[in-house]
């Protein structure tokens, strides 16, 4: 459907306009000599237009850049901030916890680390909960106590999943239906296949077909995957992938980091999920850096009856940072008074207004793309119907037509995530910030097949 030779034309002229619209930006990359890849994290040169927009700004979902440039952001930190930039509440309970009772890293719990874990039980079921800096050092400790229990030495894990630097996740189906290092993995200590077994999302034969091995501690899995587009489960898939893990000894990690736009309580309250071992990161700080994992309560009797295990001193199971009181402030803040039901409810709707407008301009260009919705968030992928599996999202996936389709939209004042077609909505996007970027983007598709 899309001539790249048209494309490319077309993309040089965004490229050419970008650059226009942010000199300031620009400079502050040319001059970044001391930053490795001129950026503070790598993954910042994931950007079209040559440069990154340099961040000046930022309040509800709203982005002002060092030029001026005012964005609707529908990026919100890839869920980071899906509570909003700077929400109100999170800023009383952050500034409390720094201008008036002060004390950032203590090594010492505060009362709302109870406050949040009682919060979570009632929101995602499991019964004790442990703080981390991240969602991807919560997944790595889980990892560490299940291989401890289990006594077994494998974790498996969908292809193209998303549960951040974990070494053990890094592994896709390759071309013979077994297990392969995912391209480009940076540095693994040993082969991936060692560590991990993997299968496809929505495919339960080749579950069990890994399962079977006898070898595989936990099965740590998105109930969506979200990083390759979003692969919503087909009906009947999580409740077997539930049963294949019981049938084969092997414990389930949920990880809701990003599915947590699903609603209050995930996909874990929504769709009555069963996890042995649970986790989340990211959004329920408000942007302040933080992550979780819940045990149920069978798992965690399991874990404290083993005094071999340390779990005090240095036996690979928590940090000094973890569980800090304006880490914990801020959690409290975000769950309590910003991401509550009523705001899934406002969220949610305006996704599905998202998602109906972009579908209608799909049909009316006749354009073989698909959009689909899971909760909060909502992302298109260059294919129709929407794939069913990590591998078939990641080969419909075309470079050039989302570096385009992103830059022309940043050049009107428009954030989708730069890693993905993802657009999330938090509890200050409006009706009119949708139509905003439906109204762009049909402009994009009009310039594509005009």
């Amino acid at each position: 459907m899309i001539d790249h030779t048209k494309l490319a034309a077309l993309s040089q002229l965004e490229v050419e306009t970008f650059a226009a619209r942010n000199p300031k930006s620009k400079a502050a990359y040319s001059k970044a000599d001391n930053l490795f890849g001129r950026v503070p994290m790598t993954w910042m040169n994931k950007k079209a237009g040559g440069f990154p927009v340099y961040f000046d700004r930022a309040v509800g979902n709203r982005i002002w850049d060092i030029d001026g440039n005012e964005y609707i952001d529908f990026a919100l930190g890839d869920t980071g901030a899906m509570a909003g930039h700077s929400a109100p509440a999170v800023v009383e309970a952050v500034t409390k916890r720094v201008a008036d009772l002060g004390g950032l890293t203590t090594m010492l719990p505060t009362e709302d680390a109870q406050w949040v874990a009682q919060n979570l039980t009632e929101r995602f079921g499991m019964a004790k909960w442990s703080f981390s800096l991240t969602a991807t050092d919560a997944n790595r400790w889980a990892i560490r106590l299940v291989r401890a229990i289990t006594g077994k030495p494998k974790i498996l894990f969908n292809a193209y999943c998303y549960h951040g630097s974990v070494d053990e996740a890094l592994i896709v189906v390759g071309p013979d239906g077994e297990g392969m290092s995912r391209p480009g993995n940076v540095g693994s200590p040993v082969d991936v296949t060692q560590t991990s077994r993997v299968a496809e999302f929505n495919d339960l034969d080749g579950l069990e077909r890994q399962l079977k091995n006898g070898d595989v501690a936990a099965v740590l899995m998105e109930p969506a995957l979200t990083n390759i587009g979003i692969v919503l489960p087909e009906p009947g898939y999580l409740e077997g992938v539930r049963e294949l893990t019981r049938k084969y000894d092997t414990l389930l990690i949920i990880d809701e980091t990003h599915t947590f736009s699903a609603g209050y309580g995930g996909m874990t309250m929504r769709d009555h999920l069963e996890p042995d071992l649970f986790v989340i990161g990211k959004a329920i700080a408000g942007g302040i850096p933080t992550g979780t994992y819940g045990l149920s309560e069978s798992f965690a009797a399991r874990v404290l009856e083993r005094t071999d295990l340390d779990l005090v001193d240095m036996g690979g199971v928590g940090g000094t940072l973890a569980g800090n009181p304006l880490q914990v402030a801020a959690m409290r803040a975000t769950l309590e008074k910003v991401l509550t039901r009523e705001s899934f409810d406002k969220m949610i709707y305006l996704a599905t207004y998202f998602t109906a407008g972009v579908d209608d301009l799909f049909e009316r260009y006749d354009l073989p793309w698909s959009i689909n919705q899971l909760g909060a968030r909502a992302e298109y992928r260059f294919a129709k119907p929407y794939p069913l599996t990590g591998t078939a999202a990641f080969e419909s996936a075309d470079a050039e037509l989302e570096d385009f389709l992103h830059l022309y939209l940043a050049n009107r004042g428009i954030l989708l995530t730069p890693f993905h077609n993802m657009a999330l909505m938090c509890p200050t996007t409006t009706k009119s910030d949708v139509d905003k970027h439906n109204e762009v983007f049909e402009e994009a598709i009009k310039v594509l097949v005009g």
